[in-house]
């Protein structure tokens, strides 16, 4: 029932049918980041598969993302259910929207006077229709700047590494089918950075608000990694970043919660 009433408030242009089907590019483990992450096939394996496996999305040119207040939320939030309607919003998204998505991102990561004068920033690779912050990349590096990625932590329950990445960085896919930095690469101290030493970290968010509350995948990866900013000492500028369908009204904060300086969406800009 709450997911049939969201759908009728989407923010999003969705298509119906086939022709919404999607399809994931698959990549050999062991392949180099840069053998890939070039369009079409970034988008295309960003864009996953649905359960019918036909290609991509072919929504007419004239489709966008629609403009539209964010999504009303009623006390108590089914947290769950929300969070599933949120990621299901941004799976439906054509290639074309996650595209356009991704270059206004960026356009407007590029302007924020915290991420022009950083020196050391991590990102992430996106999965399930999450933003795609990775055309960063090439203008990082022609500014000398060094770029994380996460990696799952051995041995560690639900926390992350930083971990470098360089063009001969070498690739595999972690349990959740995510490429990250392979585990002999990410075992190296010299290729790893503790989240303190960050200027800036860009997280991926699946829900957000006005307020600058946001909700994740559920996991608390970031969470935990991020525990040490509660006390006082060096820590990175934190920004969430979303596809702007991905607003609601309102999302109450948990208390393990830990704050973002930013929230960005292909839309807008939100100082906490």
């Amino acid at each position: 029932m709450f997911a049939s009433r969201l759908s009728s408030l989407s923010l999003c242009a969705i298509p119906r049918g086939p022709i919404a089907s999607q399809a994931r590019v698959h990549v050999r483990a062991t392949e180099s980041l840069t053998a890939w992450l070039r369009p079409p096939t970034l988008n295309q394996w960003v864009q996953g598969q649905n359960d019918s496996g036909t290609l991509g999305n072919t929504m007419p040119p004239s489709a966008d993302i629609a403009l539209s207040t964010p999504l009303p939320i009623s006390s108590p939030i089914d947290k769950p259910s929300l969070r599933r309607e949120l990621r299901r919003r941004r799976r439906t998204l054509s290639r074309r929207q996650q595209r356009d998505a991704s270059r206004r991102l960026c356009q407007r990561l590029k302007k924020l006077p915290e991420v022009r004068r950083a020196r050391r920033i991590s990102l992430y690779l996106p999965v399930g229709g999450e933003i795609d912050p990775t055309p960063l990349i090439g203008w990082l590096r022609r500014r000398n700047v060094s770029v994380y990625l996460p990696v799952l932590r051995p041995f560690a329950d639900n926390h992350l590494w930083l971990v470098e990445y360089r063009p001969d960085t070498p690739m595999i896919k972690n349990r959740f089918g995510i490429l990250e930095p392979a585990p002999r690469y990410s075992a190296q101290r010299h290729n790893r950075l503790p989240a303190w030493g960050l200027d800036v970290m860009i997280v991926p968010l699946v829900g957000f608000d006005a307020q600058g509350n946001r909700m994740g995948m559920g996991g608390g990866f970031y969470d935990r990694t991020l525990a040490f900013t509660r006390r006082r000492g060096p820590r990175p500028w934190l920004v969430g970043v979303a596809h702007s369908c991905q607003e609601v009204t309102h999302l109450p904060p948990e208390p393990w919660d830990i704050s973002l300086q930013a929230i960005v969406s292909d839309r807008r800009i939100i100082r906490s």
